[in-house]
C-alpha cells in the first residue's frame, strides 16, 4: 500500500519508455560529483522533482522526504534521461551512479535505465539503494546488470531502524534483512554495505552487526557519520556535493556525528571480526 507525504504524484503505465518524449522539469542528470567512494560519479536521477523514498532518514541530505511509498511505477521516463544523460558526452568520469532524490528502485524503469546507460557510455554502473526492495523479484532482476549495488545498513533490529530510517509503518526489518540476504546469493556484480553511523555503538550492536555481515558477506562496507547539516525541507541540491563549513541559503540541522577516532576503531573491529574490507569517509578537519 503506498503511503502519501505532502504531495500526491501520478502513477504511470510502463510501456514504451524509451520513445516517451516527455519533458523533464528539472535535471535528471547532475554532477560530476566527487565520491570518496567512487571518484568522480555523474549521478541519474530516476525519481524526479519530487523526493520520493519508503525510509525517511534523520540524516538524509535531500531533507525531509515529500512522499513515502514502496510501490514501484515510471517516475521519469527512460528516454529523457539518455536525452539528458548525451549532453555530458564524452563522460569523463569513473562510474555512473544511480541514487538522487529518493529510492532508484522504485523505479519501474529501472532495469532499462541501467542498459540505456551502459549501452550508450560503456561506463560502470553502481545503484544506491536502503534495500526495502531487494526482496521483489522484479527489483533484483533490474539489478543483475549494474557493476555494483551499494545498499544501506543503518539499524542491527527493529527500534533502531524506527528511529534512524523511520520507514514505511508496514516494512519490517528482518524482511528487509532477509531480502538483502536473499539478493546477495545470485547477485553478480560488487555488493558494498553503507552504514551511518549516528553515536558509538555499544559492544552487543557491534556483535549483531558482524554476525549480519557475516551472513551477507558484502565486498566491502563503508561506515559514514553525519557531517553534512540536513535541509529542513527538500532542496534538489542535497544530490551534489557540498564544501565542509559552506553556508547554506535555507534552514538547516545540524547533526550529531563521532569522532574518526571512533569510526577507525569500528572499521578496525568490524574487518576483523568478519575478513571484510571495511572503509570510513574522510572527516573534515
Amino acid at each position: 500500500m503506498a503511503h502519501n507525504g505532502s504531495k500526491n504524484i501520478p502513477f504511470f503505465e510502463p510501456v514504451n519508455t524509451i520513445t516517451s518524449e516527455a519533458p523533464t522539469p528539472f535535471p535528471t542528470v547532475y554532477g560530476p560529483v566527487k565520491s570518496w567512494r567512487y571518484g568522480r560519479s555523474l549521478g541519474i536521477d530516476p525519481i524526479g522533482m519530487i523526493s520520493t523514498c519508503s525510509f525517511n532518514c534523520v540524516y538524509c541530505q535531500l531533507g525531509e522526504i515529500e512522499y513515502r511509498t514502496d510501490q514501484r511505477q515510471i517516475f521519469v521516463p527512460t528516454a529523457t534521461i539518455i536525452k539528458d544523460l548525451q549532453r555530458f558526452a564524452p563522460w569523463d568520469v569513473d562510474v555512473i551512479t544511480l541514487s538522487g532524490s529518493g529510492e532508484p528502485t522504485l523505479a519501474a524503469n529501472l532495469g532499462e535505465i541501467i542498459t540505456e546507460i551502459q549501452k550508450l557510455t560503456q561506463k560502470p554502473v553502481i545503484v544506491l539503494t536502503n534495500g526495502t526492495l531487494l526482496g521483489d523479484p522484479a527489483v533484483c532482476q533490474a539489478l543483475q546488470s549494474a557493476q555494483e549495488v551499494a545498499v544501506k545498513l543503518d539499524a542491527t533490529y527493529s527500534d533502531q531502524l524506527t528511529r534512524i530510517n523511520r520507514p514505511l509503518s508496514e516494512l519490517d526489518w528482518a524482511e528487509i534483512y532477509t531480502g538483502i540476504e536473499q539478493f546477495r546469493s545470485f547477485y553478480p556484480g560488487k555488493l558494498s554495505l553503507q552504514t551511518m553511523i549516528l553515536s558509538p555503538w555499544q559492544k552487543a550492536q557491534q556483535q549483531i552487526y558482524c554476525h549480519i555481515v557475516r551472513k551477507i558477506q558484502p565486498d566491502t562496507i563503508q561506515l559514514n557519520t553525519p557531517t553534512r547539516p540536513k535541509p529542513l525541507m527538500r532542496q534538489l541540491d542535497g544530490r551534489g556535493n557540498h564544501t565542509p563549513g559552506e553556508s547554506r541559503s535555507y534552514p538547516v540541522h545540524h547533526l550529531k556525528s563521532v569522532s574518526s577516532d571512533v569510526l577507525q576503531g569500528l572499521a578496525a573491529m568490524i574487518q576483523q571480526e568478519t575478513g571484510v574490507s571495511t572503509r570510513i569517509a574522510p572527516q573534515p578537519s
